[in-house]
């Protein structure tokens, strides 16, 4: 019995080996940038993993179940936090160094439109367009219809083009 356990054991760490960077780029896009709560909730998804990994790892798609797990941590943290969360301001502390040939002035100005949509248009758009996920899948990470889903998705995709404008048309190639 001891070497099934430790052979479980090592399937999960492959298993969050392997994911963990997968998990903290969604969570990153679902936290607006703010990197401090997207690890915290990695570690907080890759633990409750970690606790039903007996049952996770014979389901079809694991890495489905870790980023629903990850999608429904953020839901509650932004319930519990609602109230008395900070608050962003137009004004970084810190500007970093431009890259030469990269995309980070478009990459900030994503993660702030997407930082201006409510926690659930921002779940949803992450889940269809970043994690490329179904309708249908999307609605039961969310727990909701996938009616719910499809109207949450055209308010958001153009809310999005409302913040952002003509704004990406100056990273557009010619």
């Amino acid at each position: 019995m001891g070497q099934g356990r430790s052979e479980r054991a090592e399937a999960y760490h492959e298993f969050a080996a392997a994911r963990a960077g997968h998990l903290y780029r969604s969570a990153c896009l679902l936290t607006g940038g703010d990197t401090h709560l997207a690890e915290d909730l990695v570690q907080e998804t890759l633990g409750r993993v970690y606790l039903r990994w007996g049952r996770v790892s014979r389901v079809d798609n694991p890495a489905a179940y870790a980023q629903t797990v990850l999608t429904r941590a953020f839901l509650a943290h932004r319930r519990r936090h609602s109230s008395h969360r900070e608050r962003a301001t137009d004004v970084l502390p810190e500007v970093p160094e431009p890259r030469t040939g990269g995309d980070t002035p478009l990459r900030l100005t994503l993660l702030e439109a997407l930082g201006q949509l409510s926690a659930k248009d921002r779940a949803v758009v992450v889940l269809r367009y970043w994690e490329d996920r179904s309708i249908e899948e999307t609605a039961t990470a969310l727990d909701a219809s996938s009616a719910a889903v499809r109207t949450r998705c055209v308010r958001a995709l153009a809310r999005l083009r409302a913040l952002l404008g003509d704004s990406l048309a100056e990273y557009a190639s010619p």
